[in-house]
C-alpha cells in the first residue's frame, strides 16, 4: 500500500520542485502537529492567514453553527443571507470614509481581478499602474500586474495596458495620467521582503489620482485584519482607497476575500451589462460566518492592541551576527541575512528545531516572520531562541 507521502507525490499537483513535505496531522492554537508526532511553532500563519491561530474556538463554533443552519443555497448576490449582511455591516462600520459596499469573493487573486475589472468599467479607461516588486496573485490579470519577468514570461501574453512605477519613487508618479483607470498597490510590499511606504509618497499618489480621475486600489490582502498593528494598513498610513481588496486572515482559516468601495462604484457591475461579475461560491455562508467570528474576536478581545508591543519584543530578541536588518510593519516581518547562502540553512534548521518560517518570492536574503497575532510572550521568546539556534547552524556551515 502506498504511503500518504507517496499518494501526495503521485496525485496532488506540486507547485514547486522543493515542497516542504510536512505531513500535517492536526493544528491547534500556535502549533502544527505532524504525522510522526512532532510539534511545530507556526511563525508563518500560512502566509498571514491564521491570525487567530489554528482552530480558534469562536471561529470553530461559528462554522459549526452555520453548517447546522444552511450552506450554499444560490450564487452570491441572489439570496439574502444573514452571515453576509452581518459581516458587511460590521466591516463597513470599522472602515468608514465611504467604504460602505462589500462584494464577497473566494480568494485574494479573485478580489484583485474584480477590483481591476470594476476600475476599468467605472472609469471607462483601461490603462493600469502597478508598483514594481508587488505581488497581487497568480491568475492571468493579477499576474499581469507583476513586474518580474522570471515569473511571468512563461505565461505571456499578459493583460495589456499595464505600466509600473517604482515603490516610493516620486519621479515615477508622472506616469499616472488622465488615461489611467487605476493605480493598484500594496501598502507594505510583502513578497519583496516587507518594504514600507514613505508617507509623503502616499500623499502624493492620493493627490495625483484625484487630479487625474484615477481610482486608487489598495491591496490589503496580507496587511489586513491587524497584521500591521491597525485593523487595516491604510488606517495606519493615513491614506484612503477608492477600492480595498482584502482576504487571507479575513476568514480565520476559511477561504474568503472581498472588494470594498462606495456603493456608487460597486454598482457599476450590476447594469450595462447586468451580471458584470458573478461568483458561485463567493460569500459562502460558512466562510462568511467564520469571517464574522474572526472580525468580532479581533475587535472584542482587543487582539490588535498588543501587536506593536509584540513586534518590539521580537526585534529586541533577534540579534545575531548574520542578521543584516529586520524590517517590519507590526507582525509582518522580514529578517534579512548578510549572505544569501545563509537563508536555506536557517529555514531548514528552524524547522528541525520546531519552528516554521518561510521564504519570500522576490527577496532571496530574507525569511518571513508572520506569527499568529495571539502569540504569547513566552512563545515569542521560545520561537526567537529556535531562530537564533538556526542562525548558529547556518553560520557554522558557512565557516566550514
Amino acid at each position: 500500500m502506498l504511503s500518504k507521502r507517496d499518494l501526495y507525490i503521485n496525485h496532488v499537483t506540486q507547485t514547486s520542485t522543493f515542497s516542504m513535505m510536512l505531513d500535517v496531522e492536526r493544528a491547534e492554537g500556535l502549533y502544527i502537529y505532524s504525522g510522526d508526532g512532532k510539534r511545530y511553532l507556526d511563525l508563518n500563519s500560512g502566509i498571514s492567514v491564521s491570525s487567530l491561530g489554528h482552530r480558534h474556538p469562536k471561529v470553530v463554533k461559528a462554522i459549526k453553527d452555520q453548517v447546522d443552519t444552511h450552506m450554499h443555497t444560490m450564487v452570491y448576490g441572489e439570496h439574502i443571507q444573514s452571515p453576509q449582511t452581518q459581516y458587511a455591516e460590521l466591516l463597513t462600520k470599522h472602515l468608514g470614509h465611504g467604504l460602505d459596499n462589500v462584494y464577497l469573493l473566494n480568494s485574494g487573486s479573485e478580489a484583485v481581478e474584480v477590483a481591476v475589472k470594476i476600475a476599468k468599467r467605472y472609469t471607462d479607461k483601461y490603462e493600469i499602474i502597478a508598483a514594481a516588486g508587488a505581488y497581487h496573485g497568480s491568475t492571468v490579470a493579477a499576474e499581469s500586474l507583476r513586474s518580474d519577468l522570471d515569473f511571468t514570461s512563461a505565461f505571456r501574453p499578459s493583460m495589456p495596458g499595464i505600466k509600473h512605477i517604482r515603490f516610493n519613487s516620486h519621479e515615477d508618479l508622472k506616469k499616472i495620467t488622465c488615461r489611467t483607470a487605476c493605480v493598484i498597490m500594496e501598502l507594505v510590499q510583502a513578497e519583496s521582503g516587507v518594504i514600507t511606504p514613505d508617507q509623503k509618497w502616499l500623499k502624493a499618489i492620493r493627490t495625483k489620482c484625484k487630479h487625474t480621475n484615477t481610482l486608487l486600489i489598495l491591496d490589503e490582502i496580507q496587511t489586513g485584519f491587524g497584521r500591521t498593528g491597525h485593523l487595516f494598513a491604510h488606517q495606519k498610513y493615513h491614506i484612503q482607497p477608492d477600492i480595498l481588496t482584502i482576504g487571507k486572515a479575513m476568514g480565520g482559516g476559511m477561504p474568503i476575500s472581498a472588494c470594498v468601495a462606495r456603493k456608487e462604484i460597486m454598482h457599476c457591475i450590476a447594469d450595462k451589462p447586468t451580471l458584470g461579475h458573478i461568483t458561485t461560491f463567493g460569500g459562502h455562508p460558512v466562510c462568511t460566518a467564520s469571517a464574522l467570528a474572526t472580525l468580532q474576536t479581533l475587535l472584542d478581545d482587543k487582539i490588535i492592541e498588543g501587536v506593536l508591543a509584540k513586534e518590539k519584543l521580537i526585534k529586541s530578541l533577534l540579534q545575531h551576527n548574520i542578521i543584516a536588518e529586520v524590517r517590519s510593519s507590526g507582525m509582518m516581518m522580514a529578517v534579512e541575512l548578510k549572505r544569501r547562502k545563509f537563508l536555506k540553512h536557517v529555514v531548514n534548521a528552524a524547522q528541525e528545531g520546531g519552528a516554521l518560517v518561510d521564504y519570500f518570492l522576490f527577496n532571496d536574503k530574507s525569511f518571513r516572520l508572520a506569527p499568529p497575532l495571539i502569540i504569547t510572550e513566552d512563545q515569542i521568546r521560545k520561537g526567537c531562541q529556535i531562530l537564533l539556534n538556526a542562525m548558529d547552524v547556518a553560520e557554522a556551515k558557512y565557516h566550514k
